[in-house]
């Protein structure tokens, strides 16, 4: 079967906003994964202005709503490496991917910025494969 949508479901994870001109960090909205068994994060990369801004992608998981509980998430629990998520400024206009497979309810990422003194635009969606209930809504709930 060719069909993906259906087996798919998707959930904001950053929104597209103005651009950020300083090393404020980019934090998803926490996702909660129950009914899920696969998961990867989107990172979506607009224009990066600043010429030595680095960008470093950290991931977070736990058991409480809020994340009151949060660890970082093992290395050996992510499908990918957070290097390969992180980018440079030399990475205007591209997407960069990374998945969890580890077993907790709440999973969170953060991308901070370091060096960063001119516009970057950054937006990231959750893109959850595998659930409980197929099919999945459309448009996403």
């Amino acid at each position: 079967m060719r069909d993906l949508i259906s087996n798919i479901d998707l959930k904001r994870a950053i929104s597209p906003a103005a651009a950020v001109a300083d090393n404020t960090p980019f934090v998803t909205q926490i996702l909660n994964r129950i009914g899920v068994e696969a998961i990867a994060l989107a990172i979506l990369i607009g224009a990066l202005a600043d010429a030595d801004a680095t960008f470093a992608v950290t991931f977070e998981h736990g058991d409480q709503a809020n994340l009151s509980d949060a660890t970082a998430v093992p290395a050996d629990q992510l499908n990918g490496s957070l290097a390969n998520a992180s980018f440079t400024f030399a990475a205007d206009d591209t997407i960069r991917k990374i998945g969890y497979v580890g077993g907790k309810q709440y999973v969170r990422a953060t991308i901070t910025p370091t060096g960063n003194a001119g516009n970057a635009f950054i937006a990231a969606v959750w893109i959850l494969g595998r659930t409980n209930f197929r099919p999945t809504a459309n448009p996403p709930a």
